[in-house]
């Protein structure tokens, strides 16, 4: 029987943010400024939104052109100088593939997590980017397991729930939502930390990139569904604290993970596959 305290609370941040749409070394200056003002808060951690670092709709060429380069190595300095860890929203070259990515840079600098998004929407994303095939993506950080989401996966409860059946304390996931889906950043995130009895820290754009005008509306939101911290549009740093005995409290007291039936959810899955 492990007889050790739970680990305390983690002062986490969220950067919303309108970037600068195919300027990397803008958008690195301003990640480091955020990583100090974040810092100066007490954050341990900060999350920016989808692909922050080369902005989103900015053409399919010019995400892979901008790909290919080292986004990672000025984002591990700023983090190893800062002493914050960060979850970066950058896209990621394979061979021939691009693909969605978020990675989690410790706050040593070492890159300790990366996942690929795995629902690609519509096809502003289709025409860009491969699929990733890992459903979830967890990582560990200073007693907090953080699973990685991006921004349309979050829209899938399913996602969502094998993040809280791994362990996950808190569901990070950069975003960059449009209009007209307000709603889902007003409603579905509440409802995602409510069902699972996690934290979600919904991290999105604002402004206008290209022909998308995204809907701000970022939020770091509660087991319990409330929201820790918001704002509607416009740059902004979210901070709270991320709990992890909030977190085995509310599923003690909600048990709705130890209560599914996966068996039957699966059976059924088998017997009536989707077929639009």
């Amino acid at each position: 029987m492990d007889d050790s305290p739970p680990p305390g609370p983690v002062r986490i941040a969220g950067l919303q943010t309108s970037g600068t749409p195919g300027d990397v070394a803008a958008n690195l200056a301003e990640l480091e400024r955020a990583a100090r003002r974040a810092a100066e808060r007490g954050a341990q951690l900060l999350v920016t939104p989808e692909l922050f670092v080369t902005g989103y709709d900015i053409g399919a060429q010019e995400v892979a052109r901008l790909a290919r380069q080292d986004l990672l190595a000025p984002v591990r300095r700023i983090a190893a100088d800062t002493g914050l860890a960060i979850v970066l929203g950058a896209p990621e070259a394979d061979g021939e593939a691009v693909y969605n990515s978020a990675f989690f840079v410790d706050d040593t600098g070492e890159v300790t997590g990366r996942y690929r998004k795995t629902h690609l929407f519509g096809e502003l994303d289709r025409r860009t980017f491969a699929p990733g095939h890992d459903l979830v993506h967890v990582v560990e950080h200073r007693g907090l397991r953080i699973a990685l989401l991006i921004c349309y996966d979050v829209e899938f409860g399913e996602a969502v729930r094998a993040a809280a059946r791994a362990g996950a304390h808190l569901v990070a996931v950069p975003t960059a939502q449009m209009e007209p889906f307000a709603f889902v950043a007003e409603h579905v995130i509440r409802t995602r930390a409510w069902e699972n009895q996690v934290y979600v820290a919904y991290v999105n754009h604002d402004g206008v990139e290209g022909g998308t005008t995204y809907v701000g509306r970022s939020s770091i939101v509660a087991p319990s569904g409330d929201v820790l911290d918001s704002v509607v549009h416009g740059d902004h740093l979210l901070v709270a604290d991320v709990d992890p005995a909030v977190v085995a409290d509310a599923q003690r007291r909600n048990p709705y993970l130890t209560d599914l039936r996966s068996d039957l959810y699966a059976r059924h899955a088998e017997q009536f596959p989707h077929t639009p």
